[in-house]
């Protein structure tokens, strides 16, 4: 063989000793990649408690990746402080409730939802008709849980917090007065007061506002009382439409400009 052929047959050996090399290394790394990924299988399978630390930490990881892409920080306990609950999840009749306020209102279904649920959890506790507490709410605040008059009547119910302020301690502090659930039962409780304590609904109704030991109430107890019958027969499954309001005998004063006297008599009565 000449010298130019013994040096191309050179170069041929040599380059299938490159490829049956870089074949075995090659397979040699999958082997052992496939081996990595079935002890690992395994072992995740006999212990699935590194499983969902894994799981824990990947999440973590691209939760962090997507909150510096968002300009974010990351608080996952916001859903629990959320006053909202899925309406699809409720009982129909309060689903039903939920959906009619959220139109009228032009309120979110989701924390409505959770409000009727209170409202009909406190109900039964308390012995009042849910959407009697509904009503009122409604004819306070508008379901604004940050509303305050200029007399300091506060959040969902209106509350008067510097009256009975010793029923929010139960709740962490007077500041409760704008957690909407807190102020919801302070307010429900009251409204069981003054009932009990006038005997009847419309006569609590006036304790309610402050109009008690007044020729009237200003129309209050019957705007009250007209948006109770309409949430009980949307309750009841009867077609009621939310626009529609019926004119009031008498014009109930703006509840957050009442007389000096009307206050004063509330912080007498608790």
């Amino acid at each position: 063989m000449t010298a130019p052929g013994r040096f191309l047959e050179g170069l041929r050996v040599f380059g299938s000793d490159v490829a049956q090399g870089f074949f075995d290394i090659t397979h040699n790394g999958f082997a052992l990649v496939g081996v990595a990924v079935v002890v690992s299988a395994l072992t995740l399978g006999v212990r699935p408690d590194l499983r969902e630390a894994g799981e824990s930490h990947l999440m973590g990881w691209l939760r962090d990746r997507q909150a510096d892409a968002m300009g974010l920080v990351p608080d996952l306990a916001g859903i629990v402080r959320a006053t909202a609950a899925d309406p699809g999840e409720l009982p129909k009749q309060q689903a039903a409730v939920a959906f009619w306020l959220s139109r009228k209102y032009r309120v979110a279904p989701e924390p409505l939802s959770a409000l009727v649920s209170e409202a009909y959890e406190l109900g039964a506790r308390t012995k009042l008709d849910p959407t009697l507490i509904l009503a009122v709410m409604a004819i306070e605040s508008g379901f604004n849980p940050f509303a305050q008059s200029a007399v300091g009547a506060q959040g969902l119910m209106q509350v008067m917090t510097k009256v009975h302020g010793e029923k929010y301690e139960l709740f962490g502090g007077k500041l409760a007065a704008f957690d909407p659930v807190s102020n919801l039962r302070v307010g429900a409780r009251i409204l069981q007061e003054c009932i009990a304590r006038a005997g009847s609904v419309e006569a609590g109704l006036k304790y309610y506002v402050g109009a008690a030991n007044l020729p009237d109430d200003g129309g209050y107890a019957e705007k009250v009382l007209a948006e109770h019958d309409r949430l009980r027969q949307v309750a009841a499954g009867r077609s009621v439409s939310p626009f529609t309001t019926p004119p009031l005998r008498t014009q109930a004063p703006p509840r957050d400009q009442p007389s000096a006297a009307v206050d004063a008599r509330l912080a007498a009565l608790f």
